[in-house]
């Protein structure tokens, strides 16, 4: 991992932690699955505009619709959660347990790749991570503490993991990073909107922060910022991209404690404490021996 490569992975976690701020505010004019709706139409038409200029296909395999159909369907519930959950809770709860997400795929890893198995550093992990978990749920006092939130913001995660396990065991690993995005935004616009139209009202008090909010997730995040997520990945080994992911909870706790204002209570600390160092380790790359 060199310089540029280090500063982007941590520019990179900054940038996801700020969204789940930027996501928070803009609620306050768009109903949280009619924005997450709003955020899919318009990556589909940011990444058709990019993909025509770079000259890449829009096209996808035969042999791996289906898995594009099940990410796709991943994606929808994965952002239906989590904006659901940082409506009704805070940023730094939702983070915390939302960022488990390597726990969780490491887990599933364990039993699905032989060449995966938990080591005991990432055993320790996993238990340090889920432990943070334990504590994050346990805590139930002040400020907007949610039960439905926690575990949304729980399924999200899961919904995550899915989405890698998905891309690793279809013929959609072999799709091109452009097509599997849109093929998971298109999916997710049209059934995300469809349900914000029985989940109450689709606009609140809507004003410019609420529509910039909006433009910014649609293009640094939901499309071209994925899109350097990919090219980051393409450049670095797995190992050296995913040793950074522990940054993105750190900084949402932080960036919700001095942007919102949010009151955080000492067991998220160290619940975030607990959840960090455990992605930090399952993610830590093997000293080679000798």
């Amino acid at each position: 991992m060199d310089a540029f490569g280090a500063a982007a992975l941590i520019a990179f976690a900054l940038h996801l932690a700020f969204n789940q701020v930027v996501i928070k505010v803009t609620s306050g004019g768009f109903a949280p699955v009619f924005q997450a709706g709003l955020r899919s139409v318009g990556a589909v038409v940011v990444l058709l505009i990019w993909m025509r200029l770079r000259g890449i296909s829009f096209g996808i395999p035969r042999n791996a619709l289906v898995g594009g159909i099940v990410s796709g369907l991943l994606f929808t519930f994965e952002f239906l959660f989590l904006y659901s959950a940082l409506d009704i809770s805070t940023v730094s709860r939702s983070s915390v347990i939302f960022y488990t997400m390597p726990v969780w795929l490491s887990l599933m890893a364990h039993f699905l790749f032989p060449g995966e198995r938990l080591t005991i550093a990432k055993s320790v992990g996993l238990l340090l991570a889920m432990g943070g978990v334990v504590i994050a749920l346990a805590d139930r006092g002040g400020g907007q503490v949610s039960w439905a939130g926690d575990l949304m913001a729980l399924a999200s995660a899961f919904c995550w993991a899915g989405i890698v396990l998905c891309v690793r065991l279809t013929p959609l690993s072999a799709v091109p990073p452009a097509q599997q995005l849109l093929f998971q935004v298109v999916i997710s616009a049209p059934i995300l909107l469809g349900l914000s139209v029985f989940l109450g009202p689709m606009m609140r008090d809507v004003a410019a922060i609420h529509v910039a909010g909006l433009l910014f997730q649609i293009v640094a995040v939901a499309s071209l910022g994925f899109l350097v997520w990919f090219w980051l990945m393409s450049i670095y080994p797995a190992s050296s991209v995913a040793s950074f992911s522990f940054l993105s909870p750190v900084a949402s706790v932080i960036m919700g404690w001095l942007l919102l204002s949010e009151d955080v209570a000492p067991s998220v600390w160290g619940a975030l404490v607990l959840v960090a160092t455990g992605i930090y380790l399952i993610n830590r790359k093997p000293r080679n021996a000798g």
